[in-house]
């Protein structure tokens, strides 16, 4: 934890040892001990997952038997229980942005660290339900508006908060937003699914 403050802060060159040590309340060998050196502590609160284990959730999101709602249910829920360690999630979303900015080598562009394979899960369970043999473009345009409600939850924090102040004020205003973002996801699949069946003009 005193990692993850200090390093998301700032930064991975301007920590040093020493502060991490004092921060934590241990002595500067002990991140040697326990992680080899700074880089290696940088590595595990980086790497660290904020919420469940991902690969659980693509699990979850690339099961067959899981009807729509309920997979979009899990899939905004990974993105929304992490947010219920309170400030932990914005520290992890904080280093993730700074680590983009002031690359370590850790940010895997190909990877995304992990997002590629729940994006992938969703694609899937879209081409499942429109019964398309393989992705379009479209199809991919409708994914990444899906997990842009997701991803906004976290990198729009701060401008919630104080724009519509309540709507993150707890473990029940995160349970129902959930509830909202798979409503809202759901009718963006249906505004998708009447484009291509020309029910609406492209």
């Amino acid at each position: 934890m005193a990692g993850l403050r200090l390093f998301a802060l700032q930064g991975y060159a301007k920590t040093s040892t020493r502060e991490l040590a004092e921060a934590a309340d241990v002595n500067v060998a002990a991140i040697s001990y326990y992680f080899g050196d700074k880089a290696g502590l940088y590595r595990a609160v980086f790497l660290e997952p904020m919420g469940g284990k991902p690969e659980d959730d693509v699990a979850a999101v690339s099961d067959p038997k899981l009807a729509l709602p309920a997979a979009l249910r899990v899939f905004y829920a990974s993105f929304l229980e992490p947010l219920k360690q309170g400030d932990v999630a914005r520290l992890c979303m904080k280093l993730h942005f700074r680590e983009m900015l002031e690359p370590t080598g850790l940010w895997d562009p190909g990877h995304a660290h992990g997002i590629r394979p729940l994006h992938e899960a969703l694609i899937g369970l879209l081409r499942r339900h429109f019964g398309l043999a393989a992705a379009d473009d479209d199809l991919q345009r409708l994914a990444v508006c899906l997990t842009g409600l997701g991803v906004h939850m976290h990198v729009g924090r701060d401008v919630t908060d104080s724009v519509a102040p309540g709507l993150n004020s707890s473990p029940a205003q995160l349970d129902l937003w959930c509830q909202r973002l798979v409503m809202f996801g759901l009718a963006m699949v249906e505004a998708e699914r009447a484009r291509r069946t020309g029910a609406v003009r492209n």
